[in-house]
């Protein structure tokens, strides 16, 4: 089982995951955010992504101005840096996203732990459906994605999973 919360799998991954890797550590991302306890999740982690996949990086932050504050003194001297905080009534979350070298990077902000939000419990599904597919299926997945349907409905569609497939990939079980 590869340990998401620690992004030295990507090292040992295929060449867009090593640049992955390098551009995180140039960035020193994971070093200046550890208090927020940051996790790349997304389509990199598991290699589904397509030309437009960004770096997604969820934190755990209980305090949005302080998180906003940190990640701006941290990164808004980046190309097309913006941050904003939604206040969402369920659960706030804050955004920021720029561009390094030749990525974009997504830093998501919300008060929860990051192994118990979304992105994390979604991709940690995916990963073990990829894990028991074929490759074509992941094949499927990435030219679903190349059509512009997200992963989660791309997966749904795959599976005929049917309802919210935000929701329903939670429950499901291959």
């Amino acid at each position: 089982m590869v340990d998401f919360t620690n992004i030295e799998y990507l090292k040992s991954g295929n060449k867009y995951q090593q640049d992955t890797y390098n551009v995180l550590r140039n960035l020193e991302i994971f070093k200046q955010l550890k208090s927020y306890d940051p996790i790349l999740t997304g389509t990199i982690p598991i290699d589904i992504y397509t030309d437009n996949s960004d770096l997604d990086i969820i934190c755990k932050c209980h305090d949005h101005e302080e998180f906003t504050n940190t990640v701006f003194t941290l990164f808004s001297d980046q190309e097309d840096f913006r941050i904003a905080t939604n206040n969402h009534r369920i659960s706030p979350y804050t955004v920021a996203n720029f561009s390094y070298s030749s990525f974009s990077i997504e830093i998501f902000g919300q008060n929860i732990p990051t192994q118990e939000q979304m992105a994390y419990k979604h991709m940690m599904i995916e990963y073990e459906i990829l894990k028991k597919m074929s490759p074509t299926f992941k094949e499927n997945i990435r030219m679903l994605k190349r059509k512009g349907i997200k992963t989660e409905p791309a997966f749904a569609e795959l599976l005929r999973i049917s309802g919210d497939p935000y929701e329903e990939l939670l429950n499901f079980r291959i």
